[in-house]
C-alpha cells in the first residue's frame, strides 16, 4: 500500500494540471482577429503588468516569426486559447502580427493537409 508521501503525486503521464481555458481566464474571444496561418513575432518590448507562465512561453516561441498554429502546437493548447494569449501579448505591445500573405479557402483539403504535415514535422 502506498501513502501520499511514498512517491510522486502525479507523473508526466497525468498531463496538464490546469484546464486550458483557465490559462485564458475563461476567455474564448481574442481581442485581435487571428488566422491559424497568421504570423506573430516578438517586438522586444517588455510587457507591462503580470502575464502568466503560458504568456511567457508563447513570447519565447515568437522570437522569430511563427504561425499561430505552430505556437498552439508547441504550447499544447487549443487554438482559441492560444489566440487569446497572443492577443494579450499584442495588446501590451510585446508581439506584432501579420496576416497570411495569400488568401485561402479554409476548407481546401490540400492546404489543411500541408498544415497538418508541417505540424507533425514540428512535434
Amino acid at each position: 500500500m502506498t501513502t501520499a508521501g511514498d512517491g510522486p503525486w502525479l507523473d508526466e503521464a497525468a498531463g496538464r494540471l490546469v484546464r486550458p481555458f483557465t490559462v485564458s481566464n475563461g476567455r474564448t474571444r481574442p481581442t485581435i482577429v487571428f488566422d491559424l496561418l497568421s504570423h506573430v513575432m516578438a517586438t522586444g518590448a517588455t510587457p507591462l503588468g503580470y502575464l502568466g507562465p503560458e504568456h511567457a512561453q508563447a513570447l519565447d516561441l515568437c522570437r522569430a516569426p511563427v504561425s499561430v498554429a505552430e505556437v498552439a502546437a508547441h504550447l499544447k493548447l487549443p487554438a482559441v486559447v492560444t489566440k487569446v494569449l497572443l492577443s494579450d501579448l499584442v495588446d501590451c505591445g510585446a508581439l506584432t502580427t501579420k496576416p497570411p500573405e495569400f488568401h485561402h479557402n479554409p476548407t481546401d483539403r490540400a492546404l489543411l493537409e500541408a498544415v497538418l504535415d508541417g505540424l507533425r514535422r514540428q512535434l
